[in-house]
Formats: C-alpha cells, sequence, structure tokens
C-alpha cells in the first residue's frame, strides 16, 4: 500500500530502493547501585580504550571518504570521550553516589545533551547529537550490547532509522546506501552534513517513518523536498525526478568557477560561506565561495576548559585569513550568553537569558577577555582582508564604544610594532529590531552590516523559534521583515556602506530574489548553497528582482510574498 511522508530534506537526490530498518538493541540501563567502586570504574575505562579504537576506525574510513574537514568530527568526538570534565563529573557519581557504570555515564551525557540542545544556533546544537553518539558507544560497551556496523550492507538499500548517529553515517558505502530517511534530525546535524558529503539523499524530522514501513517494502525519497513515498504508486514520476535532479546537478558543477552574475550581467553580489572552525574553509572553497562571510569565534570558546589566549586565537584567525587567499574574512567577536553556556564562567540567572547579558552586553563589560580577542583579530589582520563584526548591537552608543575599543587596541598594538591589514572593517549585526530601524545612523560610523536573520525574526514577531507551539510565527517572509532589510540596505547605501546578511535566510531559493531586489550585496551561507544561489542569480534580471520586492512589500501576508516569488522562480 503507498503511503507519502513529508520530512525535511537535508541532502538533495531522488532514490529508490528496498527499505533496510536499523533497528538497534535498546540500551536498558539499572537504577541499581554498586559496593565496587573500584570495579565500575575499570570497566568504565576499558570501555573508553574500545570506543576510542572505534574513533580511531572511523576517522581512517571518514578521511579516506569525506576528506580531513569532515574526518575532524571524530577528533571532536575523541575530545568528548576523553573531556576532563565529563569524566570528574561521572567518577563523583560513581564515587560519591554508587551510581553503576552506565547510569553515571547517562546522567552526565543527557545534562550536556539538553544544554547543547536548548542552544539557539545550529552550529552548537550539532553538538548535542555528538555527545549522544559517543556516550551511546561508550554505555553500548560497558553493558556488552552489539554496535551497529553499518559498513557491512552490500546490496542497493535505503536505510530507515530513528536517527543515524555520524558515526554510523560514516560507515556508508554510497555503491549500497542509496539514502536514509529518519524519525529526527535536521539539515545542520552532522549525519546530514556527512550525507551531503557522500552525495548520499536524505530525510530527516520524518517523525513516524519507522511506524509506516516494514522490510522489504520500497521507499523513494526527494532529499531536497523532503518527501517520501512509501511502495509507489508510479515509479515512472519518480525516475523523472531523478532523471531531473541528475540534470541540475551536472549544471550547478559549472557554477563553480563562474562569477556571480544575473541574467542581465549584473556583478554586484558577493556569494560567502558561514563557518564555524578553520576546518570548514575547504568546503567554502569547493563550492565556488568569494569569502567568509560568517567565522563563528565562539567555537574557540565553547570547545575549550579556559578563555583561548590571545595567541590561541591569532593562530586559529590566522589560519582562516591565509586559507581564503585574499578573500575576505568576516569575523564575528564572542556571541555568548542567552543559549550558549561555558563550563568554566557562571552566567547570572536570568528571566530571559536571550534578552539579557550576552554577545557585546558581555564582551564590553568584560574588557579584560574582550581584549585578547580583539587584539588578536586585529593580528591576524596582516595576513588579508579582515571584518571585524560586533553582534547584537542595540544602539549606536554602543557600536561607538566597542568601535573605540578596537582602535584603541590598534593603535597599542601599532605602538609595540605590530602589523595590521590595511583592508580592515569594522561593522555590526543587525539582529536586533532598533538597529534595523536606525540603520541609516549606524551607516555613518560602521563599514558594512550583516542581517542576522535567525534573531530579527524572532524578535520583531516576539517568538522564540525553539518553540514548537509557536514555530507559525518564525516568518522570514513577513512584509514585517522585508520592510526592516529594506531600511538595513537602503540605510547602509546611503552612506555608502555594504550590507550582507549570514542568517539562514541567505542561502534560501525563495528568499534570494527579494533580497537581490531589495539590493542586499553579500549573501553568507552554508557552503554547500552556494552554487544553487549562484544559478538562481544567473537565470534572474534586477528589474524583475527589483519588482518582485516593491510588490513584496506590498503585501499583507508571508503567504502572498511566496506567491510572488514562485511565480517569478516559475516563469
Amino acid at each position: 500500500m503507498s503511503k507519502k511522508l513529508s520530512g525535511i530534506g537535508a541532502s538533495n537526490g531522488i532514490s529508490i530502493a528496498k527499505v533496510y530498518i536499523l533497528n538497534e538493541q535498546p540500551i536498558v540501563i539499572s537504577n541499581s547501585n554498586v559496593s565496587d567502586v573500584q570495579k565500575e570504574l575499570e570497566i568504565i575505562e576499558n570501555s573508553i580504550i574500545k570506543a576510542k579504537k572505534d574513533l580511531e576506525g572511523l576517522q581512517k574510513i571518514a578521511l579516506e571518504k569525506l576528506g580531513e574537514e569532515k574526518a575532524a568530527i571524530f577528533e571532536a568526538h575523541a575530545s568528548i570521550l576523553e573531556d576532563p570534565a565529563m569524566a570528574e563529573e561521572f567518577t563523583a557519581l560513581v564515587k560519591d553516589k554508587k551510581y553503576n557504570a552506565a547510569k553515571a555515564i547517562k546522567e552526565v551525557a543527557d545534562k550536556y545533551i539538553v544544554m547543547f540542545q536548548s542552544m539557539d544556533d545550529a552550529y552548537f546544537q550539532e553538538r548535542a547529537a555528538d555527545v549522544k553518539d559517543v556516550t551511546e558507544r561508550l554505555i553500548r560497551y560497558i553493558l556488552n550490547l552489539p554496535v551497529a556496523d553499518l559498513a557491512t550492507i552490500n546490496e542497493e538499500v535505503i536505510i530507515v532509522a530513528e536517527d543515524l548517529t555520524p558515526s554510523q553515517t560514516a560507515q556508508l558505502n554510497p555503491k549500497f546506501v542509496k539514502g536514509f530517511a529518519c524519525n529526527i534530525g535536521g539539515r545542520t546535524s552532522h549525519a546530514a552534513i556527512m550525507a551531503r558529503s557522500l552525495e548520499i539523499p536524505a530525510v530527516l524530522g520524518l517523525k513516524t517513518i519507522l511506524n509506516s514501513v516494514k522490510e522489504n517494502d520500497i521507499l523513494a525519497i526527494d532529499g531536497e523536498s523532503g518527501e517520501v513515498e512509501v511502495n509507489p504508486k508510479n515509479k515512472e514520476d519518480w525516475d523523472k525526478l531523478a532523471q531531473n535532479f541528475a540534470k541540475e546537478k551536472e549544471e550547478l558543477k559549472t557554477f563553480k568557477d563562474k562569477p556571480t552574475l544575473t541574467k542581465d550581467g549584473f556583478d554586484g553580489f558577493l556569494l560567502e560561506g558561514n563557518i564555524g572552525s578553520p576546518k570548514d574553509i575547504e568546503s567554502v572553497l569547493e563550492n565556488g565561495g568569494e569569502g567568509i562571510g560568517l567565522f563563528r569565534s565562539e567555537f574557540l570558546y565553547m570547545d575549550n576548559d579556559h578563555f583561548p589566549t590571545e595567541e590561541e586565537q591569532f593562530i586559529a584567525y590566522k589560519q582562516v585569513v591565509e586559507g581564503m587567499q585574499g578573500k575576505l574574512v568576516i569575523i564575528r567577536t564572542l556571541d555568548i550568553g542567552g543559549d550558549k553556556k561555558l563550563s568554566y564562567f557562571k552566567f547570572p540567572e536570568e528571566m530571559n537569558p536571550f534578552l539579557g547579558y550576552r554577545a557585546i552586553r558581555f564582551t564590553m563589560d568584560r574588557k579584560d577577555i574582550f581584549k585578547d580577542q580583539i587584539r588578536a583579530l586585529l593580528r591576524a589582520s596582516a595576513f588579508g582582508p579582515v571584518g571585524i563584526m560586533f553582534p547584537m548591537i542595540a544602539t549606536v552608543d554602543e557600536f561607538l564604544a566597542a568601535k573605540k575599543f578596537t582602535l584603541d587596541c590598534k593603535a597599542d598594538l601599532e605602538k609595540d610594532g605590530h602589523k595590521i591589514g590595511k583592508d580592515l572593517e569594522i561593522g555590526m549585526m543587525v539582529e536586533i529590531p532598533a538597529a534595523a530601524v536606525n540603520a541609516e545612523n549606524f551607516a555613518k560610523h560602521a563599514d558594512f552590516f550583516s542581517v542576522g536573520t535567525n534573531d530579527l525574526i524572532q524578535y520583531t514577531m516576539a517568538a522564540d523559534r525553539m518553540s514548537e507551539n509557536v514555530t507559525y510565527l518564525y516568518q522570514p517572509y513577513n512584509p514585517s521583515i522585508l520592510k526592516l532589510l529594506k531600511m538595513t540596505i537602503d540605510g547602509a547605501h546611503k552612506h555608502g556602506k555594504w550590507a550582507g546578511m549570514c542568517g539562514e535566510m541567505a542561502g534560501e531559493p525563495q528568499a534570494i530574489p527579494l533580497l537581490m531586489g531589495l539590493g542586499l550585496d553579500a549573501y553568507s551561507m552554508s557552503a554547500t548553497s552556494i552554487l544553487k544561489a549562484r544559478s538562481i542569480m544567473s537565470k534572474l534580471t534586477m528589474s524583475e528582482t527589483q519588482e518582485l520586492a516593491k510588490n513584496a512589500l506590498d503585501c499583507e501576508t508571508a503567504e502572498q510574498v511566496l506567491e510572488l516569488v514562485s511565480n517569478l522562480l516559475n516563469k
């Protein structure tokens, strides 16, 4: 019997194959306490040795199949396995509370998983999956449960599972595994990122896929739209989709070394990549990125057990700046607080931390911490074009104070004989509605704007985008959001400054025609979205996108806006 489901398209491609249900033996953890503490600690230690050996093997597989950047995921997994803070916590539970080994690991892991899952930034939400992957492997060894080996699959299948971990995804052989469909997960999970590298179609967030299939069913999946059909009625329709996808994929490859041009020859747009660590630049360059529009510097702080020193930061920033070979690198200063916590610093308890002591409000209050970062950024600017970007700016005074602090650090460095880059720019995120409304005044002082749409939308709509109950209000295409974007872009242009965007919206195919028409200059996105964006721009003229934007601003609802976009893209 045929059945259609809809989820999140996480890795593009069309596949039809037999279902392979991944049914792992469930983990059942006893609540019983132990009397022999030393024996329990030895069990943990031996299990860590086994898990570490697994990770070394997986890293080798990933290096061969996926390259250095994706293989680094398993370096991160090894660091979780050996994390001293986590080790201290689960050891204390065994010693002090007499927890059994599995229960101790699970309790500590759950704490970190909840912490990362609650974060607003997709980059850090991925860490929850990493902690879960590593600690579940550890618990399986503690309980003598089998660990799934997907590398042995030797026939064409589509894997159906609750979720796929990064370590399971790394084992997949694209010759046989033609796709996967899971109940949970999204586009930013490591499994999705690795699936895109392997060019395996994936649909996640299906919620009920495990209950909808049985062994030997045939499954058809569309990794772009998120559509899934169990035992498809018209296989010919799916075959046609697969042919169209293959044709588009070949077409996109031709855009890698092409300039970013509209159909009528306008060349004023820049397509850049968002990154979370120096390892990510390889993917940006491979996909024809013209710069880095957002380097989230907080990874240096989150993946550490201390505030990183000036020298530690300088090495990371220099690596990215040099790696981008003369292309502009925009580095966001520490955006911590709110949903992003540090294990080694306690933020004050607040009723609404998203609107509290975070980002620029924290760094300008703790100039001792901020100084190390600013000095490192300034020193890195000697090796290529750098933009320093302040997050969460609300008032002109706030921006001027941060800019003055930066220029004072610059003067001190130059006095000590350090070279500072001539191409240095000092700009700001526009993610608070007050900043968008007042953009014209900010543009007198800032060298550039970059719109953080994720926060701008949730602050404008007064809707937490992580709340399932109000997701209907997370509306990037609402005319109110478009008007704020227009204010921001027009404000920048009035004073000869450029305006970019580094939020999720910048890489959305439906948003690109609107943003072109509004006059957005720079589009920073996931590396894998760059070629698609360049292709879309090449098929549109400036006059038709300007007409689209003008009409969209007169709309009343997001649905009306999207209808206008659809009409243009499908004409």
